[in-house]
Formats: structure tokens, sequence, C-alpha cells
């Protein structure tokens, strides 16, 4: 497995390096063979650290984590066991998943952007043209529910768009406040007007 281990602003020491290498290479063993790769950001902040970690260890199948802590070390030690609780979570959904996810006819992407916010001085008009600061392109998989909910956990994400294996349509999963998951499921018309 490839780690790529950087910081933002911040020198990352063989030590720290070789600490982060360790435990994500026997972390993640336990639970995959052939993991692809893995990269750790650390940074500062306020007067602590944060550390963000994303594995990639199938097609399809990210696992993110973040923490923030006083020291650095103990700070990845965090991320690293929320990690591993993830991966402890579903092995064995994950490894029955291994191999069974097939590219579709029609490969679908979706490209994703960041807004800059409106400015709150400014009076609300209709006019209002928002400033695109990021934007990332990313494939749309097919899943079934159950399997997306999974990779929305894995990967900490607030939102994962899917094409249903059950239906052909797409869906959205989504963490609710209230920590409940959302499913969206587009009905879509023929040509007639009639759901299919």
């Amino acid at each position: 497995m490839q780690i790529l281990v950087s910081g933002k602003q911040i020198d990352v020491g063989e030590a720290l390096r070789g600490h982060v290498e360790e435990r994500l290479q026997n972390g993640i063993a336990k639970y995959f063979t052939n993991p692809i790769d893995a990269h750790v950001v650390f940074s500062r902040e306020g007067q602590g650290y944060r550390v963000d970690c994303s594995v990639h260890v199938g097609h399809g199948i990210h696992a993110q984590s973040h923490a923030s802590a006083a020291e650095i070390y103990a700070v990845f030690d965090q991320a690293a066991d929320r990690l591993d609780k993830r991966l402890r979570r579903y092995k064995r959904r994950l490894r029955g998943h291994h191999g069974r996810e097939r590219p579709a006819a029609e490969q679908l992407r979706a490209q994703s952007y960041i807004l800059a916010p409106e400015p709150e001085h400014e009076e609300a008009s209709a006019e209002f043209q928002p400033v695109i600061v990021a934007e990332t392109t990313s494939d749309i998989h097919s899943r079934t529910v159950g399997e997306a909910v999974m990779q929305m956990d894995l990967a900490d994400l607030p939102v994962l768009m899917f094409r249903n294996r059950g239906n052909g349509h797409l869906n959205v999963v989504y963490r609710r406040p209230d920590r409940h998951i959302g499913w969206i499921d587009l009905v879509a018309e023929n040509a007639d007007g009639e759901r299919e």
C-alpha cells in the first residue's frame, strides 16, 4: 500500500512518518490484503493539531477519519482508532463486497462544486452569482441502499449519490440532523408521464 504523509505548514519528521506507516499497515492488514493507498495530512489547529486520514481500500471503497488533539502523535492515534472502528464495523460486508461491483454500461460522473457564501453586508439580490471556490469530479457507483449507507459512514460523508442496483434510479442517502439516515429515490417518468 502506498502511504502519503504530509503536513500543512508543519514539518512531518521521519519518526512520525514511520509511526503513521506502521500503524496504518498493521491496522488495515486486519481487514484487507491489498489496500490501494492512504493519505494522511497533519495541520495546526489553534494550540493543537488536526489530522485527516483517507484510505482507498478497493474500487469505490474509501474510508476516512479525522481528529484534533494537543499532541501530534495522540491526534493520529485517535484518527487511526476511528478508522479501525469503522473498518471493524463493516468488515464482513466489505469482504463480501470485494469484486461484486461491476461497471455499469453507462458510467455516470458527477461534478461537485464548493461555492463561496453570499456576503452578509450586502442586500440580498436576485442577481447574486456565487463564486466557485473548488470543484471535483467523482464517479456515481451502482450500489444497494445498504452499501451506500455503509460507504457514506466509512467515508464520513454527509451525503452520497448512487445508482440503485435494484431499480437503476439515481438515489441519495444523507445524514439527517437527528443522526438518522435519509434516503431519496428519484422516481423516473416515461414519455407518457407514467412512473417507472
